[in-house]
């Protein structure tokens, strides 16, 4: 009998490690494929078309949308995003397992879909909120409103993490960077 691929979900508030953590698992294992999720939102300086996002047009998005073609997807500040449904079926089907960096509605919606039972799903939580607003202003990718938002979101996304058993196969808090000061 041959194995079918997992579905690995990481998911937290934007900030919390997740991204590291995709990072740093794929380094590990090179076997993961990592799903690159489309979106709406224009690229940010250094990021490469079918590398770290499918960049679309929203018309075209909601094609897919409308079509079945996303896995999972949500308008998050003002931009769709989304995981196309093709290549993790047919990296399933190959026996490979794949990597998710989602916010938790997506996480929700793939633990909730057709393919619910090949899912494993971690919540990675800051250590704090302060170290987490910290981390949002040093990564200079953001304006101060989308921070604050982003923030507004975290706390929300916490407990939710913290609270909703049913969607995490497990919770990790990521640690403060050594030469961090206690908050």
């Amino acid at each position: 009998m041959e194995r079918s691929g997992l579905l690995i979900i990481l998911s937290s508030p934007s900030g919390a490690g997740k991204s590291t953590l995709a990072r740093r698992l794929m380094e590990w294992d090179p076997s993961l494929r990592f799903s690159v999720s489309a979106t709406t939102r224009a690229p940010r300086p250094g990021e490469v078309h079918g590398q770290h996002y499918d960049f679309l047009g929203v018309e075209d998005f909601r094609a897919l949308v409308d079509q079945g073609q996303m896995l999972e997807h949500a308008e998050v500040f003002g931009n769709y995003y989304g995981s196309p449904r093709q290549p993790v079926e047919a990296a399933m089907r190959e026996g490979r397992d794949t990597l998710f960096d989602v916010d938790w509605q997506g996480g929700q919606q793939i633990r909730a879909s057709a393919l619910g039972a090949h899912v494993v799903s971690v919540f990675i939580l800051p250590p704090s909120l302060i170290e987490l607003e910290r981390r949002l202003i040093a990564r200079g990718q953001d304006s101060a409103e989308v921070i604050q938002g982003r923030m507004q979101k975290a706390s929300t996304k916490s407990a939710i993490g913290l609270n909703t058993t049913m969607f995490w196969s497990t919770k990790i808090l990521t640690a403060r960077p050594r030469n961090s000061r206690q908050s």
